[in-house]
């Protein structure tokens, strides 16, 4: 902070309360309450994730599934006892009344307020941004909630580790190879067509790509019911990010926590956000409201390179910006140079706090909302393919029911579009790779 001091928090509950203590005793003392509190409420509702959402059951053995399912929720709502009205405030309430009930210090719920909005265009005041906060707060590694964590060698090496699997599974993979259009015969998805024209057949097909792409792209619009395929087009999929990916001569140096040498230490291998308050936020939302990208945004920084020197040269770094807001339309579009004004705001900020980091790039890549749905097919920009309002979550994600199947038989969302949301957590998948197999069972038992 301009100030000079600054808030680190990490696992260790006593070094949180010791970081906390200097701008609040009293939230000092309340900070592991807190914790705990939402910890329990993340055990509530986990069997929810890593299961698709109740509704008309298809097989016996989907049935027993809901069954155990619903078993669990009632247990866990039973050992809550009266905080289950505080899961339901948490689905609904503004972020800004939970966090004002626990804490008082302005930097403490500004960096916690920062979780109610990634990838969301609301606000902490907005209703129903609790649950964002909440969403994000249901997260873990290794045992640690709400922890977020690196990937050796780059986020690709997810995908690397689920391709190398799909082949030890006996998949074959094509890549480099755009879908077209996704085939229906009879009302049943019988397979994709390249572009270039080359089919490829399947007894079903599975699509990670937005509802919109998959539906009001992929599919012939005869094909589609109307009332669905008009659902679909009223998703909102607004969008409030601009992703700016960097390249540095050196690591950043902070004024309230400086470093010697260039050997990254603890405040480079988090999450750093350079936020004060939360007016701050608020500001920054109401001007992308107004359709223009915010003057003082909101930034959250990370820098792989400090915990993994695979990815950058010896000595040099590597680190990404998720900045909001960023409205998806502004005024003469995302031109060259509207990104290099926004970028330039963008490093201002953090000039404040690192004197001589804009100095330091070698290179960056600015992404703003257009970018991010022509680079990575994220319709409207939005990382998790549309809202996680209420209006969008659980029955009513794109899908009849939220789940994975869609009004064509043998067609299967499974990415981010379909219950539980977006999230590096993979249970879009898990839950669509359950129901094929709940479908693929109940067929061949009926022959």
């Amino acid at each position: 902070m301009h100030e000079g001091r600054y808030l680190m928090m990490g696992r260790d509950t006593k070094f949180n309360q010791e970081q906390i203590g200097k701008v609040s005793q009293r939230d000092a003392r309340l900070y592991p309450e807190y914790d705990e509190h939402l910890t329990r409420l993340t055990t509530f509702f986990e069997p929810y994730l890593d299961a698709p959402p109740p509704g008309p059951a298809h097989s016996w053995e989907e049935r027993m599934d809901q069954f155990r399912t619903a078993s669990k929720l009632v247990r866990n709502a039973w050992n809550l006892g009266k905080e289950v009205m505080d899961f339901h405030e948490i689905l609904t309430a503004p972020a800004t009344r939970i966090l004002d009930r626990w804490f008082e210090s302005e930097p403490l719920k500004s960096t916690l307020a920062t979780d109610a909005v990634i990838g969301a265009m609301t606000s902490p005041s907005t209703p129903g941004s609790g649950y964002v906060l909440f969403h994000h707060v249901m997260g873990e590694v290794d045992g640690s909630k709400g922890a977020w964590t690196y990937v050796q060698g780059g986020m690709g090496a997810v995908s690397q580790s689920i391709a190398s699997a799909a082949r030890e599974a006996g998949a074959n993979l094509h890549t480099n190879a755009k879908v077209a259009k996704i085939l229906v015969e009879n009302n049943k998805a019988t397979g994709v067509v390249l572009e270039g024209g080359r089919v490829l057949r399947s007894k079903v097909v599975l699509s990670n790509a937005t509802p919109h792409i998959t539906f009001l792209r992929l599919l012939e619009k005869g094909t589609v019911p109307t009332d669905f395929r008009r659902n679909v087009e009223h998703l909102d999929t607004t969008s409030p990010v601009c992703k700016i990916n960097i390249s540095m001569e050196r690591l950043p140096n902070f004024l309230a926590c400086p470093h010697v040498g260039n050997e990254p230490g603890p405040q480079h291998r988090g999450t750093i956000h350079f936020v004060e308050n939360s007016a701050q936020i608020e500001t920054a939302f109401r001007e992308a409201q107004a359709g223009r990208p915010s003057t003082r945004p909101v930034i959250e920084m990370t820098i792989p390179s400090a915990l993994d020197p695979t990815l950058a040269p010896p000595g040099k770094h590597v680190a990404s910006l998720f900045v909001q807001y960023a409205p998806y339309h502004i005024a003469g579009g995302w031109t060259r140079g509207a990104r290099e004004d926004s970028a330039r705001s963008v490093f201002g900020v953090i000039e404040e706090y690192c004197p001589g980091f804009t100095a330091s790039l070698l290179h960056y890549e600015v992404l703003a909302p257009p970018d991010l749905e022509r680079v990575f097919g994220l319709t409207g920009g939005n990382i998790f393919h549309h809202s996680m309002g209420l209006d969008q979550l659980f029955w009513l994600r794109a899908t009849p029911g939220g789940g994975p199947r869609t009004p064509i038989d043998g067609l299967y969302l499974c990415g981010a579009g379909t219950h539980p949301g977006g999230g590096v957590m993979g249970s879009p998948g898990r839950n669509a790779a359950k129901v094929v197999g709940y479908d693929f069972k109940r067929i061949a038992a009926a022959k």
